[in-house]
């Protein structure tokens, strides 16, 4: 991994390049399943995981007694932690929930908005390489909160046909209905269209590899909404001489180990604390169990060297980072500043990992850059909303005639009628 010393800025968009797969190449596969199993259901849905999962599981559905057996399996400081990192989780999101509130835009006039719950949601959770049960939690809990009436899950199982535990007491801390054994494009699909045993849902939401990306993104396009472009994860962090390297190093490592195809960038404006940050991430990547994979994503991480502040805060918001650390001494002069980025970690003692486990923020964040125009999963991401309007006869008699001006000269006749009957009506009376 190279530092980078004070690029020009028409360099800055070549810096800024994530890794990326060409997924147009997985479309054909990807729709094949897709159509397989809205045609053929559990069919479908038990053959592809008997090919992509190397196992055939008797019933789809997880039952009672598996979420008991895997309660019994947790060690107590497990599980406490779950119940601690769900409890601050739900206090963060509660605090989001949407006060009602009646607008009066003219005398007689009266309209407000209404948040109801999307009554069917589904989550995926990936197998992969590590069981994401903090996702359940970032997941299940805003949609419990917002009143969800359908929670669905599904994750792969492994090759004896199960869930793994912490999934499984995530889910049921968390307040999911229903877990299917179900993992891949068949998973997006089964929620997508429906099975004899998964029902269709109206949302997806939920990380996962290159294929559930795609299959997302593709049956998004007329079947069920989900919750936003999805690539690798990624951090920047923004740190000057005071910061302490070893505590940069680890954040930076943090990342990297999600996946190969991850990335982390350090931007500061000190050659000496990069270089102290360069010696650290080879001493502490030797002592990490996924080394051989976190060496992988350091390929496409990077140390940049800026000139000042200015440029930092200008290349951050181009860069528009998932996550984003400032351990700096003037840290919120810094965040003030920051317009693009999904979730932001102040000063030396946050580290991302808090935003990814029990701080309470959500840690399903928009990567690629997607943080110039999305937001992370919230309580609204959860909640549709609908709008109320009430006329009185005295508002129909002030504000019809802007109406029927208006619709005039759209040519829309009959738009201009509605309002002139009614105001005939009134005159009549």
């Amino acid at each position: 991994m190279k530092i980078i010393k004070y690029p020009a800025e028409p360099e800055w968009k070549k810096l800024q390049e994530r890794f990326e797969l060409d997924v147009t190449t997985l479309f054909d596969t990807v729709k094949q399943i897709l159509e397989d199993v809205r045609t053929a259901g559990d069919t479908a849905v038990l053959r592809y995981g008997g090919q992509f999962d190397k196992v055939v599981v008797e019933h789809l559905k997880v039952s009672q007694e598996e979420i008991e057996e895997a309660e019994s399996l947790l060690s107590e400081d497990l599980k406490e932690a779950i119940r601690v990192a769900q409890a601050n989780i739900e206090k963060f999101h509660a605090s989001q929930c949407m006060t009602e509130k009646k607008v009066e835009t003219i005398p007689g006039v009266t309209c407000w908005q209404k948040a109801v719950a999307i009554e069917k949601v589904g989550l995926y959770i990936p197998g992969g390489t590590a069981p994401l049960f903090s996702t359940v939690l970032m997941l299940a809990v805003p949609a419990r909160i917002a009143g969800c009436r359908e929670i669905l899950l599904c994750t792969p199982p492994n090759a004896e046909g199960k869930v793994h535990p912490a999934i499984l007491y995530a889910a049921k801390v968390a307040g999911v209905n229903q877990i299917f054994k179900v993992g891949g494009v068949q998973a997006i699909a089964s929620m997508a269209y429906g099975t004899e045993t998964i029902p269709k849902v109206y949302k997806i939401f939920g990380p996962g590899n290159q294929y559930v990306t795609t299959a997302k993104q593709i049956v998004s396009l007329k079947d069920v909404a989900i919750d936003m472009p999805a690539g690798p994860s990624e951090v920047e962090i923004i740190a000057d001489e005071t910061a302490n390297p070893a505590f940069i190093a680890w954040d930076f490592l943090s990342q990297a180990e999600h996946g190969a195809d991850s990335q982390s960038i350090l931007l500061t404006t000190s050659e000496d604390l990069a270089n102290r940050v360069i010696e650290e991430i080879e001493k502490q990547v030797q002592l990490l169990p996924r080394r051989e994979l976190t060496s992988r994503s350091l390929l496409n991480s990077r140390i940049i060297i800026l000139r000042n502040n200015d440029e930092i805060i200008s290349f951050t918001n181009q860069y528009a980072p998932e996550h984003l650390i400032i351990n700096a001494r003037y840290y919120e002069i810094i965040a003030g500043q920051v317009i693009n980025a999904g979730s932001v970690f102040l000063g030396a003692y946050t580290p991302e990992s808090a935003g990814d486990y029990a701080s309470g923020t959500n840690h399903t964040l928009p990567t690629k850059g997607y943080a110039r125009m999305y937001s992370g999963v919230n309580l609204d991401s959860f909640i549709k909303k609908i709008t109320f309007q009430e006329i009185t006869k005295d508002g129909l008699r002030t504000l019809g005639p802007t109406i029927e001006v208006m619709a005039a000269n759209e040519q829309l006749d009959a738009h201009k009628n509605a309002v002139t009957v009614r105001l005939t009506d009134l005159n009549n009376v």
